[in-house]
């Protein structure tokens, strides 16, 4: 017989929230790995957690998907449960938190205001943010996010207070702009007088216009750059099947050969 009873599987959403909240109680309490943890040991494994979910949404794989929101929940959870142990707050104090914001940031839901479509959402949103306390519109944007995210979510709080081109053709002018300044960089014909922090500097232009086109075109650059690159992966490892199926190592193979299994590849 187990030492505690294993809570019951539960129909009702707020019963198996609670569900999960006592198996992590029990855990925190007695299993040796869960007493140990804090804020701080959890942070590299919620970050993990989060990856793998994005993974799967992008595969469209709707079981993993479940799995690893299960996965995140239970992170959230045990991050309430170990501040509670200080009284600094619980999951009741989070749960109610959220709710709270999310009233008070969709007054055209929960007041009077009237928006006509979703731009009056966003702009209602960063300026009720502003009056909470917030110094600056780009203050919400976290500082460890990865470059190509927060380029993107920047560029989206900018847009939500009206500070944004008027349209995608603007935007594609000023990618062509930043793409000739880069060029520039390396039309020299003495190549050890280029600039490289300067060149970095352009590249890094190019890339936040391309990122904000893109944006005006409705793709999520994060999302696009990621297919492309497990696009990339298959399309090598079929590289490197082939390859060994004919007994070749890439190393000793040309190019040209390489280019027909690769175009096999994206036949496929």
């Amino acid at each position: 017989m187990p030492n505690n009873p294993i809570p019951a599987t539960a129909n009702d959403p707020a019963d198996a929230f609670m569900r999960l909240i006592t198996v992590l109680d029990t855990l925190r309490t007695q299993c040796p790995w869960d007493k140990k943890q804090t804020m701080e040991t959890l942070r590299h494994l919620t970050i993990e957690e989060t990856y793998e979910l994005s993974d799967a949404i992008l595969e469209g794989d709707l079981d993993e998907i479940k799995k690893e929101l299960g996965d995140v929940m239970m992170h959230l959870v045990f991050y309430s449960r170990i501040a509670s142990e200080t009284n600094a707050f619980n999951i009741t104090d989070v749960l109610n938190g959220v709710c709270d914001k999310l009233v008070n940031r969709h007054p055209h839901i929960y007041g009077d205001i009237e928006v006509q479509n979703e731009e009056d959402v966003k702009r209602n949103w960063e300026q009720i943010k502003l009056k909470e306390g917030n110094k600056s519109v780009l203050a919400g944007v976290p500082s460890s996010l990865p470059a190509l995210v927060k380029a993107a979510r920047i560029q989206e709080k900018a847009r939500g207070v009206g500070f944004d081109w008027e349209d995608k053709k603007q935007v594609w002018e000023k990618v062509e702009e930043e793409l000739q300044e880069f060029k520039t960089e390396f039309n020299v014909l003495d190549h050890t007088a280029i600039d490289l922090e300067k060149s970095e500097s352009e590249f890094g232009d190019v890339l936040f216009s391309l990122i904000n086109y893109a944006r005006f075109i409705n793709i999520n650059p994060e999302n696009a750059l990621e297919k492309t690159n497990k696009k990339f992966i298959k399309r090598f490892q079929y590289l490197e099947t082939k390859a060994k199926e004919n007994g070749k190592a890439l190393a000793d193979m040309t190019l040209a050969e390489m280019d027909v299994y690769w175009n096999e590849a994206k036949k496929l």
